[in-house]
């Protein structure tokens, strides 16, 4: 008995010393921006833009603000949101999360839609309301409560300002008339504000510079809700942009939010990028976390000189690890994890995980992934520089002029396939490249059996496509460059997905079967 105490008290204190040792960043790798956070007790809740794809909002729980699980969507009802029709510069912008008196508030922006809204909801892992619209321009909005229990609503406009307004939270109805109350310190595209008291004081933290490599986080406080706001002489508290941030493998850091922990720490949760083929970035702006300095009557200082590392030396909370998710996903359930999202509007009769027991079923339409629509196409991040995706396709169910396959897709005139397509009775092995106007088929093989598996390989400059009839021998297709891919290149705000597709020329009735999908990470982070 007393050596299991011992046991158990070493393991404690392992615990203990490995919370102290710090953790690695980003916290959420991938196509996870503009993160906002709030905590209830010793959990934490997380959430990111979504733009195009559905479900919208994903929203993840964490004990220690380092490791974290997906629990759900804020949006996962077409009532909720409409993304029909859209490219990837459009949708849900910049999501706040916030937690009053038992009840959990999401506010974002849709920019194809009516604008800024909220959802509410007593379970973050459950279903949201419907959208109460808020009728204040502008983006990136925040919902602020103050110590009388009276709700505010900020947004970014146009010219810079964040303009701030008292709203029944109930209704969504303005209460006041919304007012400037802060510019920033005269960068461009000042955005992302949210506002926190502490010490008699309001401090609101913006984002200025835009969301590239120039992005900046800086901040303000006043005596009085409305202003007038005194800027931070430090200004600003988080960027790469400095001397201090050149060659930084981060950058593009800003779009931040504060909590405090329940051990009466201060953090930070921010996005920025990894640039991976010379100045370029394809996986999306990606959530890391930092600590605060934050004395009393003092402004916040973020990990000491306003820069952050991959490889972060700070104390911590003591750390909880979720178990780790399988690494294949074998379509055996009725339905699909969270890891996946449609885009746009999907029609969910093209999508089926019981016509065909363990096998994930897509039925090909007319509209393609090279549309601005909603076609046969289901996918996840791309949450690592070095990985493999691979996949295990029946093609006996596509007819002439259709083809099926795995994509990685930045944008529906950004995308590599690797597909098989029918032509006249045969079957052919197709990589084929989309940049813009430029569509180049690369390779084509004919292909015998009724099965193939796809694999897509990436590394920091380049994409390879291998694929196998037996599983276990690969054959190379060829390789392209990452950077084509990229939001240097391909503009927009999101990152490559790895995506399966179905699509035909002509209505003829055809599907493919995918028996499963696989996604393996070949470095840390």
């Amino acid at each position: 008995m007393q050596k299991r105490i011992y046991t158990t008290l070493v393991l404690f204190l392992l615990i203990l010393t490995v919370a102290a040792q710090g953790f690695k960043n980003p916290v959420l790798p991938g196509f996870y921006p503009d993160p906002s956070v709030c905590r209830v007790g010793e959990d934490y809740y997380l959430v990111n833009s979504s733009f195009h794809y559905f479900p919208g909002v994903p929203i993840h729980h964490s004990k220690d603000l380092i490791h974290w699980e997906q629990i759900g969507y804020c949006l996962s009802r077409p009532s909720q949101v409409k993304l029909e029709k859209i490219g990837f510069w459009n949708g849900i912008y910049a999501p706040t999360i916030r937690y009053h008196e038992g009840v959990f508030y999401m506010v974002t922006t849709n920019t194809s839609d009516k604008g800024n809204f909220y959802v509410y909801t007593d379970n973050p892992a459950g279903e949201w309301s419907d959208p109460i619209w808020v009728e204040q321009p502008g983006i990136d909005p925040d919902l602020f409560f103050d110590d009388d229990g009276k709700c505010y609503f900020m947004s970014a406009r146009g010219g810079g300002y964040m303009q701030l307004s008292e709203i029944d939270i109930k209704t969504g109805k303005l209460l006041s008339e919304p007012k400037n109350i802060w510019s920033g310190t005269g960068g461009r595209c000042a955005e992302a504000p949210h506002l926190y008291k502490k010490d008699g004081y309001y401090y609101l933290m913006i984002a200025e510079g835009g969301t590239e490599y120039g992005h900046k986080v800086t901040i303000a406080r006043s005596r009085s809700l409305f202003g007038p706001y005194e800027s931070n002489p430090a200004n600003p508290i988080l960027t790469h942009i400095n001397a201090t941030g050149m060659g930084n493998p981060i950058q593009g850091t800003g779009h931040a939010d504060f909590i405090q922990a329940h051990d009466g720490s201060w953090w930070t949760v921010f996005l920025g990028f990894r640039p991976q083929s010379h100045t370029h970035h394809v996986l999306g702006r990606e959530t890391f976390l930092a600590p605060v300095r934050w004395d009393k009557d003092s402004w916040p200082i973020i990990n000491g000189n306003g820069t952050v590392s991959l490889n972060m030396s700070c104390r911590t909370l003591p750390q909880f690890i979720f178990p780790p998710k399988a690494l294949r996903n074998d379509f055996s359930d009725t339905k699909l994890g969270f890891e996946w999202n449609y885009l746009c509007m999907p029609h969910a009769n093209n999508y089926s995980l019981t016509e065909r027991k363990g096998f994930l079923r897509l039925k090909a339409t007319t509209s393609t992934i090279n549309h601005i629509d909603s076609p046969t196409f289901v996918g996840r991040r791309q949450q690592h520089i070095n990985f493999r995706a691979t996949t295990l396709l029946d093609f006996q169910g596509i007819k002439d002029g259709a083809e099926a396959g795995i994509t990685t897709y930045m944008a529906n005139d950004y995308h590599y396939d690797l597909s098989v397509l029918c032509k006249e009775g045969k079957y052919y092995l197709s990589l084929s490249y989309h940049l813009s106007r430029l569509h180049h088929l690369e390779k084509g093989i004919v292909l015998e059996g009724k099965q193939v598996f796809l694999r897509v390989e990436g590394s920091k400059d380049c994409y390879t496509f291998l694929y196998s009839t037996n599983g276990k021998q690969y054959e190379k297709l060829s390789e392209i460059n990452t950077r084509f891919l990229s939001s240097e290149t391909a503009g927009g705000f999101t990152g490559v997905y790895l995506g399966l597709f179905a699509q035909e020329k002509l209505v003829s009735g055809s599907y493919a079967d995918f028996d499963w999908f696989e996604y393996t990470a070949l470095d840390t982070k």
